[in-house]
């Protein structure tokens, strides 16, 4: 049967603006979800349903098919099932939809595989995600009434500790599979079901309780960053034009060259030197004079035509691997090395085919704080590293 990954993805949003593609973490809030759905290598096809080009844009970037929805099913009163069926109607080659919430940032690959093994292998008609909780509930009491309030899943003179008691199942939204003909009946969850239970650290919903601060740091701690394990970073190899300065040449009258750089930056690469990370800086054009100026102590290669070669000749001769190296850059002469770097950045402005290559993209720009940005979230994902060890 064929198995689809579908994340509902509407332009619309009442609450953030364009919400399913602002940065988290550095990264689309789709494009967590996403790379979880593909390298989780249960599905045969991965699709995004939208309405929006930017949208669109994004999920190709990150390696779905778009399906363009109508605007009859892209209204604010639209639901997911009207979205899913209409993607039905035009995908007659689709025998079981994973429908997968693109505000459920912290999905991991393994949770897909298991939940496919239960739909395809086990025979479930529907399968969806659910998260325990230890909450005890008591009956409400409409302003007016006057009534008490009841408890529903306790005896307070015998309240359980959190250690005495499973606690409850709650769906947590972040997928529903369901079978084809169940769906053309009217229903996401029906027939033979089965729910999954997630871990309670996975279960991020940002539509409900969470607020953006709060997701970025539960992503940094628990969300899935690929298939190769997270190595501590010591080399970070930064564009001079466009990173560490905004990109812009100031000739004076005596045809000396000018540039300007954020101090911020300046005090990012200390930062990063004093935690053991090698910075080395790298330009396409001959700014020795510049780099001396601004005095700092970085080892340097101007005038480049090759940054790829250039980065492996650094990378072999630290004796390093490709996850302990990272790369800041901007512009269509990075992209490679944005691609082999273990891990990967460029500021806000960078150019398109720069930002579709790198794993993070900054809210500076180049020039405005970008690399300190880019530092910062270095030290965060160190703290990641460091935590699975101790785990």
């Amino acid at each position: 049967p064929h198995l689809a990954a579908l994340v509902l993805a509407r332009g619309g949003s009442k609450g953030i603006p364009l919400k399913n593609i602002k940065l988290l973490a550095g990264v689309p809030l789709i494009g967590w979800v996403l790379r979880a759905a593909i390298d989780a290598g249960v599905f045969h096809s991965i699709w995004v349903s939208t309405d929006h080009d930017e949208i669109e844009k994004v999920a190709k970037q990150f390696g779905a098919q778009v399906h363009r929805r109508s605007p009859e099913v892209s209204q604010d009163s639209s639901t997911s099932l009207e979205a899913i069926t209409e993607f039905l109607n035009h995908h007659h080659e689709v025998d079981i939809v994973g429908n997968i919430q693109a505000t459920s940032p912290c999905l991991h690959p393994s949770d897909l595989i298991k939940v496919a093994d239960l739909i395809q292998k086990e025979g479930f008609d529907s399968v969806f995600s659910v998260v325990r909780r230890h909450q005890f509930r008591w009956s409400e009491v409409k302003k007016g009434e006057n009534k008490m309030t009841e408890p529903q899943n306790l005896n307070p003179a015998k309240r359980y500790r959190r250690q005495d008691w499973p606690g409850e199942l709650y769906e947590n939204g972040s997928f529903y599979f369901a079978k084809r003909h169940l769906i053309e009946k009217g229903y996401l969850q029906g027939g033979k079901m089965a729910y999954y239970e997630m871990r309670a650290e996975h279960s991020v919903d940002i539509d409900i309780d969470i607020d953006w601060p709060i997701a970025e740091q539960r992503v940094l701690s628990f969300g899935y960053f690929g298939k190769e394990p997270l190595k501590e970073v010591k080399l970070l190899v930064c564009t001079i034009d466009g990173c560490l300065t905004n990109g812009r040449i100031y000739v004076t009258e005596d045809h000396k060259e000018m540039v300007s750089y954020d101090y911020r930056d300046i005090f990012g690469i200390d930062l990063l030197k004093k935690r053991g990370i090698q910075v080395r800086l790298i330009s396409d054009r001959d700014c020795s004079k510049t780099l001396s100026a601004m005095q700092l102590g970085c080892v340097a290669k101007v005038n480049v035509t090759n940054k790829l070669q250039v980065l492996k000749d650094w990378q072999e001769d630290m004796g390093l691997s490709w996850k302990e190296v990272a790369y800041l850059g901007n512009e269509e002469s990075d992209v490679e090395c944005l691609k082999q770097a273990g891990m990967s950045g460029v500021p806000a402005d960078a150019c398109a085919a720069a930002q579709k290559a790198a794993g993070y993209i900054c809210k500076s720009s180049g020039g405005c704080g970008a690399v300190r940005e880019f530092a910062e979230h270095i030290f965060l994902l160190l703290e990641k590293v460091n935590s699975a060890r101790k785990q």
